[in-house]
C-alpha cells in the first residue's frame, strides 16, 4: 500500500462475533485514547506504580524497588507458610504505554492464592518517555532479582516461569529470548496471555479495517512506535523488542500462547505458537472462540473466562510441578 492509499472504512466486530457470555461487557468497551500525546500522558499520570492490593486473602505483599524511584520495581506475593515454592514472573500489559502491575493485583492473589506459588509483579517504564529496551531491561531487573533472591522469598530458581499478557505477553517473550542468549539458569516455563508479539501487524494497513474490541491496530500502532521510537515494520527491529523476529525458536521453554480467535493479535500469536512447536519447543496453542482481547481480564467472572483460566493455570501447575486439588477451577481475581 502506497502513502497515498487509505485502508477501507473500519467496520466493528459485530456483537455476534462475541462469544455470548461476553458479549454484555465487551460491546461497549472502547478502545483507550493512546494515539493522543495529552490523553497518553494523562492515563500515564493516573497509573499508581506502588498502590497495595486492597484484598489479599491471606497472601502476603510486599514492594522492592529496583531503580531508585525511576519506574522498575517488583510485588513480591506469598502464600502463607515457609516452605519453598515454584514462582511465577508476572509483566502486565498495556500496549507498553499505559497501565502499572497494580491493574494485575487481583489477579496475582488469586494465583498465588490457586497454586500456592510466589507471584512476582514485575513494574517497568512505559513508552514513549522510555521506549525500548527500558522496559525490557526492567523486567530483566525483575529475573535477575528473583534469582538472587530465591532464598530470601522462598522460591526454587529452577522452578519460575515467566508469563504476562498483551504488551506484558510479548515483553516476557522477549525476556525469554534474552535470558536464553545469556545462557544461566532457564525459565521453566513461558506462559503468554494473547502476547504482543509481532510490530509487522501494526505496519500492516488491511488491519485498520476492523475496530478490534479494546485494542485495534491503530492503538496497536501507536504502542509499537512509541515503544521501538520509530514506525513499525522496519527491516532492524530486534527480536527482543518483537519476539516473532525470531527465526530460530529452538531450545526455548516450554510455552502456553492463549489467545481469542477476535482478537487482533490472533494470527500473530498462533503463527508464533505453530513456530514454537515446528522447533521442538513443547507449546500449547489455546484459542477461545469469539474471544476478544485480554477477556481473561475484563470478563474475569464469565464462566467461559474461568474455564480459559482454568486450561491455563492447569497447565502451568504441571509445568512447575504444583500439586493442585483435582477438578478445581480458577479462583474468582476480585
Amino acid at each position: 500500500m502506497t502513502g497515498s492509499e487509505q485502508p477501507p472504512r473500519a467496520q466493528r466486530l459485530r456483537a455476534t462475533d462475541l462469544h455470548p457470555q461476553l458479549r454484555r461487557t465487551f460491546r461497549l468497551v472502547p478502545n483507550p485514547p493512546v494515539r493522543r500525546r495529552w490523553t497518553l500522558a494523562l492515563m500515564q499520570a493516573g497509573g499508581s506504580s506502588r498502590r497495595p492490593p486492597r484484598v489479599l486473602h491471606g497472601v502476603g505483599h510486599r514492594y522492592v524497588d529496583l531503580a531508585d524511584g525511576r519506574g522498575a520495581g517488583v510485588h513480591v506475593f506469598t502464600p502463607a507458610g515457609a516452605r519453598t515454592r515454584a514462582a511465577v514472573l508476572w509483566v502486565h500489559g498495556g500496549g507498553m504505554v499505559v497501565g502499572s502491575a497494580a491493574q494485575d493485583h487481583a489477579r496475582c492473589v488469586a494465583l498465588a492464592r490457586d497454586l500456592d506459588v510466589v507471584v512476582v509483579s514485575a513494574e517497568y517504564r512505559l513508552a514513549p518517555g522510555h521506549p525500548y529496551p527500558a522496559p525490557l531491561d526492567d523486567v530483566h531487573a525483575a529475573w535477575t532479582w528473583v534469582l538472587a533472591h530465591a532464598d530470601e522469598i522462598g522460591v526454587d530458581p529452577a522452578r519460575v516461569a515467566v508469563g504476562g499478557q498483551s504488551a506484558g505477553g510479548g515483553l516476557a517473550a522477549g525476556l525469554v529470548l534474552r535470558v536464553h542468549d545469556e545462557g544461566g539458569p532457564q525459565p521453566a516455563a513461558q506462559w503468554l496471555f494473547c502476547p504482543m508479539l509481532d510490530d509487522r501487524t501494526a505496519a500492516d494497513r488491511s488491519h485498520d479495517a476492523v475496530r478490534h474490541y479494546v485494542w485495534n491496530n491503530a492503538s496497536n500502532r501507536a504502542g509499537w512506535s512509541a515503544y521501538l521510537g520509530g514506525p513499525p515494520g522496519g527491516d532492524d527491529v530486534p527480536a527482543y523488542a518483537a519476539p516473532a523476529r525470531r527465526t530460530d525458536l529452538s531450545g526455548l521453554p516450554p510455552a502456553w500462547v492463549g489467545v481469542g480467535d477476535v482478537d487482533l493479535f490472533h494470527d500473530e500469536d498462533a503463527d508464533y505458537a505453530r513456530r514454537l512447536s515446528d522447533a521442538g519447543v513443547p507449546c500449547v496453542l489455546d484459542v477461545v472462540p469469539g474471544g476478544p482481547h485480554a477477556l481473561e481480564s475484563l470478563a474475569a467472572d464469565a464462566p467461559v473466562s474461568r474455564e480459559y483460566r482454568t486450561r491455563a493455570e492447569d497447565w502451568l501447575a504441571a509445568r512447575l510441578g504444583v500439586a493442585r486439588p483435582s477438578g478445581e477451577a480458577a479462583a474468582p481475581v476480585a
